[in-house]
């Protein structure tokens, strides 16, 4: 690669002090409290070190080997290998309490290990919360958080904080202590276990007539589990008895013994006022900040004190709570009447580490991972917190066969039919039915599919006077299928008109007339199957335009949905050059055949939907279908009727979905339907660089006209300093292109080169003012995040009562004030990866510093070097890291179901057909 200064660059020699942001540690290296704010890379997938348990799902054993860091282990002390400095890299976002400034009872959450918490009081004072709820933190990310039994060490009160007076001493010495074993139990200086049993304990009034709560489970030997006698499915919730959990893989040891003998009595319940004034002063008993009232009762319902008052640890349903912060709020509640083995405990935590999991996209757990999970969070009985877990409906439980390489599949009708290894997966419902849901609507796509009409005629039915093939496909007379004639009037027994069905003439015709080879081949593909998978680059996005030109010329309703507004004006313009003469002869304006994903579903986009609800379409193209998560998905497919075709694109190289689940790679690896890899490469500098890449080449590249630049940095300072330069002088001088057309993207949020840093330097640099709107002023560049995981390029125009005024893509939006101080809206000169993906910019600039080395992947790389039209500078300081990611370091694997339910969907159909 070329690296050539750009004109104006000043030499390393001449160059002032690193730029105005201060300086930072890189804490998303080790993701303390690690979630994300909306759209900022909700998840923190396969490279974010915010593990959760069975990120390394494939190597079944002890916690380590699981990806679940230890019960000390979650303060942000960095682990070792390359996800340690991933961690946080592409989710972070403050704990509960964090929006405010508010901490949990006064004292800090848990002091971090080498100083990796630097900036922890700026990222109080930059809210990250994501306003859809979801909490992107998986387990071993670290504690960042100011929520329950966790707070600010020596910051000053709060507005939220209790008010002094006599009735509330208790409840700030019970406090105060609980911070101090909380902070003990982050930080690995005692264990889980130990809070219960050694934690200073105030002095409790008894409480004979108090209601007593639910015993923890005694201890004693476990006989062997059973073997799971079927597969659950979705529907199958529930079940008589508690079905034992198999062993996929070693069990981790119980962290402490289940306490014998008759349970201490609990403290007396609390009495709580209806609604959130209720759950405000059971809060307030336990420790935890009143400005987590709103959540709870949110997710809680409106039973929420009562709730909480009898489960306390139905505060880890709260986004952001962590477990050693539900635990000493329940300490807090039921004093001695709690301890480690108790089951609610067990119960939420089964759910809390499958709710992580999916955040870093695993969409079901193995259970020998989840088991041990459970055993390092200090639960005595794992193996009974997952039965009863399985027998309450609140985890299903399936089997999920294991591919060997070489292994013949067993003869039907053997006598002795060899079993087919399994591994047991625990999942939760929501997300085990949208993969259902996604698994049953492909194949039902698949197999109502109706097979175009062949030119053919038959020479016998013809002789005997039969015309039902004639009737039912009337033809012109160029061959292409008419439209059935209308009946004079409709009636309620009349038929439906039929679609337009062209026949098989009729698109080889289109295939003939496609721009490219590649094109062609999409185009017949789609003309005989109802569910087609396209691969191919950014060159290869005009073989999907070409096939949806060349649908509409046959009289199909024929649509194209993008995720982003950018990539829907980027299929607006090839659908353009695809059909230039379309105003011409009087029909619809290509581009409106560009929709966005969500517009589509939601009716502001697209042909709408029929009488049943259905979208009126016959055939839709998705493309970047590795962004597809599978809830939306799932939604998505169950609103195309049978018979839709559906085509599926995108870069298989880009990093996956923000959601849990890798559809779009499911679907490949089982090889569902038919495959089109394009053969378009991408031209130019850039192109043949990020080729290389996917294959795992860095290779250097000739790059004349500064289409590639690499700018080697020593530090992290040195790197924003740079990184400013680049964008307001060098690219603008030297290409023509103004810095609000040049992106910068980095491994992270954190760090003392993560997007807050470089947003700051940009913002100084670019757009100086005193953000008197909620920290922004007209003008800047924004990334605003409507819902987890979808982020919107933008700039603020203003602000008024009603919110902060945004020009997202030429579109105007108002963003509530609550929602901006949740972290919905953030400064966007910067972005990470993840929210980078789906759209493109006339120049990238992508920052590599050496302190977030262990964030970086091939998946990571490919898509950021992939993100700039023109032109792409690197401003390189990780060194020989880079070529070893790239080299190296694919992408994390994600424990998923879809791909063996589309396999058993196809030996289901293949069977009866062998059978007949």
């Amino acid at each position: 690669m070329s690296t050539d200064r750009l004109a104006g660059e000043t030499p390393p020699g001449q160059e002032a002090a690193p730029g105005t942001a201060e300086a930072q540690t890189p804490e998303d290296a080790t993701a303390p409290g690690g979630s994300a704010a909306p759209g900022d890379d909700a998840t923190a997938n396969e490279e974010a070190a915010a593990e959760a348990p069975g990120a390394e799902a494939g190597t079944p054993g002890s916690g380590a080997e699981a990806g679940t860091p230890a019960a000390g282990a979650e303060t942000g002390a960095p682990d070792s290998g390359a996800e340690a400095g991933a961690a946080g890299s592409e989710a972070e976002a403050p704990a509960p309490g964090a929006d405010t400034g508010a901490s949990l009872s006064g004292s800090e959450a848990g002091a971090p290990d080498s100083g990796t918490e630097a900036d922890a009081a700026a990222r109080g004072a930059e809210p990250e919360a994501p306003t859809g709820g979801a909490e992107p933190e998986a387990p071993g990310a670290g504690a960042e958080g100011k929520a329950p039994g966790a707070g600010g060490e020596g910051a000053a009160p709060t507005p939220s904080a209790p008010k002094e007076s006599p009735a509330s001493g208790a409840a700030k010495a019970t406090a105060d202590a609980l911070a101090a074993a909380v902070r003990a139990v982050e930080s690995g200086e005692r264990s889980a276990a130990s809070f219960f049993n050694d934690a200073p304990r105030p002095a409790k009034p008894a409480a004979p007539a108090a209601q007593p709560a639910k015993a923890a489970p005694q201890g004693g030997p476990a006989g062997p589990a059973p073997e799971v006698a079927r597969q659950r499915t979705a529907q199958q919730t529930g079940g008589p008895a508690r079905q034992g959990v198999p062993d996929g893989g070693a069990t981790g040891p119980a962290a402490a013994p289940a306490a014998t003998g008759p349970a201490p009595a609990p403290r007396p319940a609390v009495p709580a006022a209806p609604g959130v004034e209720g759950v405000r002063q059971v809060l307030t008993a336990g420790g935890a900040p009143e400005t987590l009232a709103e959540q709870a009762a949110e997710v809680l319902g409106e039973r929420a004190a009562e709730a909480l008052s009898e489960d306390p640890w139905l505060l880890l349903g709260v986004p952001g709570v962590r477990p050693e912060q539900a635990d000493g709020f329940a300490r807090a509640l039921l004093g001695a009447a709690c301890g480690p083995g108790d089951e609610r405990r067990a119960q939420a935590l089964v759910g809390w580490l499958l709710e992580q999991a999916a955040l870093a996209g695993h969409s079901a757990l193995e259970a020998a991972a989840l088991r041990a999970a459970l055993a390092q969070r200090a639960v005595p009985d794992p193996d009974d917190a997952l039965q009863s877990a399985i027998a309450d409906g609140a985890v299903l439980v399936f089997q999920d066969a294991i591919d060997e390489p070489g292994r013949a599949r067993p003869a039907t009708g053997d006598d002795e039919e060899e079993e087919q290894p399994v591994r047991i997966l625990l999942g939760l419902d929501r997300f085990a039915m949208a993969e259902e849901s996604v698994a049953d609507g492909l194949a039902r796509l698949l197999n109502t599919f109706e097979a175009v009409a062949e030119p053919v005629q038959d020479t016998a039915s013809a002789e005997a006077g039969d015309d039902t093939t004639a009737a039912a496909e009337p033809v012109a007379g160029d061959g292409t299928a008419a439209a059935a004639p209308a009946t004079d009037a409709p009636t309620d027994d009349a038929p439906a008109p039929r679609p337009v069905r062209p026949s098989a003439a009729d698109w080889e015709a289109a295939a003939a007339a496609a721009p490219s080879p590649s094109a062609a081949e999409l185009i017949r593909a789609a003309a005989h199957s109802g569910l087609v998978a396209h691969t191919g680059a950014e060159a290869a996005r005009a073989e999907p335009a070409a096939l949806i030109a060349a649908a509409r010329s046959l009289g199909l309703r024929a649509f194209g949905a993008t995720h982003t507004e950018n990539g829907r004006r980027r299929l607006a313009a090839h659908l353009t050059e695809c059909a230039p003469d379309a105003a011409a002869t009087g029909s619809a304006g290509p581009a409106t055949a560009a929709v966005t994903v969500s517009g589509l579903l939601s009716g502001r986009e697209g042909p709408g939907r029929d009488a049943d609800g259905a979208l009126a379409l016959d055939l839709l193209v998705v493309l970047d279908a590795p962004q597809l998560d599978l809830e939306t998905a799932a939604l998505l497919i169950e609103s195309l009727t049978d018979g839709t075709r559906l085509v599926l694109s995108g870069d298989p190289g880009v990093l996956w979905s923000a959601g849990p689940g890798r559809l779009f790679a499911d679907l490949l690896a089982a090889r569902f339907c038919p495959q089109i890899a394009s053969r378009t490469p991408d031209f130019g500098p850039i192109g043949e660089l990020v080729s290389g890449i996917g294959i795992g080449e860095l290779s250097q590249v000739e790059a004349p006209g500064k289409e590639v630049v690499i700018v080697p940095v020593r530090d992290a300072g040195e790197a924003v300093h740079r990184t400013v330069q680049l964008v307001a002088d060098s690219v603008p001088r030297a290409l023509g292109v103004p810095a609000d057309h040049t992106q910068v993207i980095t491994v992270g949020h954190g760090g003392a080169a993560g997007t807050r840093a470089l947003n700051a330097a940009l913002k100084e640099r670019l757009n100086p003012g005193p953000g008197r709107f909620g920290g922004f002023d007209p003008g800047d560049r924004v990334a605003y995040a409507p819902a987890p995981g979808r982020t919107v390029p933008g700039a603020v125009t203003g602000a008024d009562a009603a919110g902060l005024h945004l020009d997202c893509d030429g579109s105007a939006v108002v963003v509530p004030r609550e929602q901006v101080g949740a972290g919905a809206v953030r400064h966007g000169w910067a972005l990470t990866a993840h929210q980078a993906a789906g759209t493109r910019w006339p120049a990238a600039v992508v920052v590599l510093p050496g302190d977030a080395t262990g964030g970086l992947n091939r998946a990571w790389v490919y898509t950021a070097f992939s993100r700039g039209e023109r032109h792409l500078s690197v401003v390189q300081g990780a060194d020989q890291a880079l070529a070893r990611a790239v080299a190296e370091v694919p992408v994390k694997e994600r424990t998923t179901r879809l791909r063996s339910l589309l396999q058993q969907s196809v030996q289901t159909t293949e069977e009866p057909s062998a059978a007949g």
